[in-house]
């Protein structure tokens, strides 16, 4: 971090001052007003440091306590780089950060002060104890603050970058040696072929046979990082994808590469992930920092299939407004809970599974075990991409584990193409165990769908060869409600993936039950979705949408990165029908 040099003439100094006094002057003492001069302080040296404020985001402990840090500061990985804690005059400092420390907060940086004193604490010992009432003290314990480096993250920041030019010559090498063992050994070409043949039929009948060496190279770069951060070196064995993928890296590796001394450019990266990892001790800022790895892995090895499928994960205030709006929703509307049995819960596009995890927290630990061991089980979820697929599976059963302390692999997630599951035709899909679950599935009455479904509709370039694909039924059911009850000339914005995944849920829940989506927001207003909204109006007793705006393409004026939740062009709405 740098060097402010920050001064006492500097006006957020001086404004800190400033605030206190006029809150004197009101008589205003208590903690929740006086905080703000220093959250503004605090904002203020954040944006200048790349890093972000979030307040009172809550955490759990390794035990399993709730707690909620005033501040939380991060940087663009979401990787924790501080703390803080506030209090008003009448506290003991002291007194206040024995209790904390006990209740599990973090001390590896952590501010606690009230308007006259501040307490500085890294890596678990007191550094600074300091009278901020003088400006020369307030600005060390800024300084000494923000200039704070954890080893092991600034190590995560140097090998992200060096990630980054090494995974595409790694993955280029990868392909060409999977092409020529496909030409030259027949019993690579055989295994390779009959897995072609099974993700065709599980995934998208139009696979490309590029597609599935992209999906070896992706377990091959990654099936380390799923070992090894979570330490569960069973992964591969135990989970019914992964297991298959595995044979056929077997066939491949059999004769012509040694696993480990090819992955040895990536060590570096490895190693960073181990140790940082191993930092973080609690599970909500692991999974963050998981999807930031896998999100990494993407920008390096392939944008295109980024960008075909929509990868953008959704911000953890959104997930656990979703989640706690649809309990409010089931309470009040249904008289029921999240945490009933019988209430079926699926996330369609599962993604890392932020949202699955974010209703188990919801949960109480019995209903929990009984809606995860139910048969089928009363959470479940979809994905199409192996490595969410892979995370998704893992960040779920850490959960349960957390929540139980006993380990129960997950039989809830499916890795299917959501939309090819209304197609007419049978689908062997993967495996046994995964062409079971996806059977159980169907066969389920859902009563709640939420989650964050894909937003690319197009291309830029038509010889990309990244289109999204076209299904038969459910472009039909889009053309029979949608489509049909539209006055408007051009249509073509209702096959945006988002609008298949709102016509697949409306269906899904059948006469009732809940869907929460957050989604591009064109079809609030856009002329062509005349139709969609009529239709929606009158399959709904009740619709909420919170429109959150964000629509660079409209107001090239607005910045993606500030003025959109997820940093992308088109505008973001959160809506929920019952």
């Amino acid at each position: 971090m740098p060097d402010f040099n920050i001064k006492s003439t500097h006006k957020p100094i001086k404004n800190y001052y400033t605030e206190l006094e006029r809150y004197a002057q009101h008589g205003a003492e208590n903690e929740g007003t006086v905080r703000t001069a220093f959250q503004n302080l605090l904002q203020h040296y954040c944006h200048r440091s790349n890093l972000t404020l979030l307040c009172e985001k809550t955490h759990y402990t390794p035990e399993k306590k709730r707690i909620i840090p005033d501040g939380e500061v991060v940087d663009a990985f979401g990787l924790p780089h501080g703390y803080w804690e506030a209090k008003d005059t009448q506290d003991d400092l002291h007194v206040e950060a024995d209790k904390k420390f006990a209740a599990g907060y973090p001390t590896k940086n952590i501010v606690i002060q009230s308007p006259t004193h501040a307490l500085l604490y890294q890596h678990g010992r007191l550094q600074l104890d300091l009278d901020i009432t003088e400006p020369r003290n307030l600005i060390q314990v800024l300084q000494t603050f923000f200039t704070y480096q954890e080893e092991n993250i600034s190590a995560w920041h140097t090998a992200v970058s060096e990630f980054k030019d090494t995974v595409p010559e790694l993955g280029e090498k990868l392909a060409a040696l999977i092409e020529t063992e496909r030409q030259n050994n027949p019993h690579f070409q055989e295994a390779f072929t009959r897995f072609h043949q099974q993700c065709q039929a599980s995934i998208n009948p139009n696979l490309s046979i590029a597609a599935i060496e992209e999906m070896l190279i992706q377990h091959l770069l990654t099936e380390r990082i799923f070992r090894t951060v979570f330490d569960n070196p069973d992964f591969t064995r135990r989970n019914i994808i992964a297991r298959e993928i595995e044979n056929v890296i077997d066939v491949l590796t059999e004769r012509t590469l040694n696993r480990s001394e090819f992955l040895r450019p990536l060590e570096p990266f490895y190693a960073a992930i181990e140790r940082t990892a191993a930092t973080i001790t609690d599970f909500s800022q692991k999974q963050g920092f998981l999807n930031t790895v896998y999100e990494q892995f993407f920008q390096g090895f392939s944008v295109k299939v980024a960008d075909t499928h929509g990868i953008v994960y959704t911000p953890q205030p959104i997930v656990d407004f979703m989640v706690k709006s649809v309990e409010h929703i089931l309470q009040t509307e249904f008289g029921r809970s999240l945490s009933e049995s019988d209430v079926h819960i699926i996330d369609p596009f599962v993604g890392t599974g932020n949202f699955i995890v974010r209703i188990m927290q919801a949960l109480d630990p019995i209903s929990l075990e009984r809606k995860y061991t139910a048969d089928p089980p009363e959470l479940q979820c979809n994905e199409v991409m192996l490595l969410p697929y892979y995370i998704a599976s893992m960040n779920i059963e850490q959960e349960f584990y957390t929540a139980t302390h006993r380990y129960l692999p997950y039989e809830g997630i499916c890795l299917v193409d959501t939309f090819e599951m209304i197609e007419d035709q049978q689908m062997q899909l993967l495996t046994p165990a995964n062409t079971a679950r996806v059977e159980k599935q169907k066969e389920t009455d859902m009563f709640v769908v939420i989650g964050n479904p894909p937003y690319n509709m197009g291309q830029v370039n038509e010889n990309d060869n990244n289109k999204n694909r076209k299904y038969k039924t459910m472009d039909e059911r889009i053309a029979d409600t949608y489509a049909k009850d539209s006055k408007a000339t051009l249509r073509n914005k209702l096959s945006d993936p988002y609008v298949k995944a709102i016509r697949w849920a409306s269906d899904r829940i059948g006469e009732e039950g809940v869907v929460a989506f957050v989604t591009n927001n064109g079809f609030l207003d856009g002329v062509a979705f005349d139709g969609m909204r009529k239709r929606l109006a009158e399959e709904f007793d009740a619709i909420y949408i919170l429109d959150l705006g964000g629509n660079v393409r409209k107001n090239p004026k607005l910045s993606g990165t500030t003025h959109n939740v997820f940093g992308i062009q088109v505008g973001v709405s959160i809506n929920f029908r019952s």
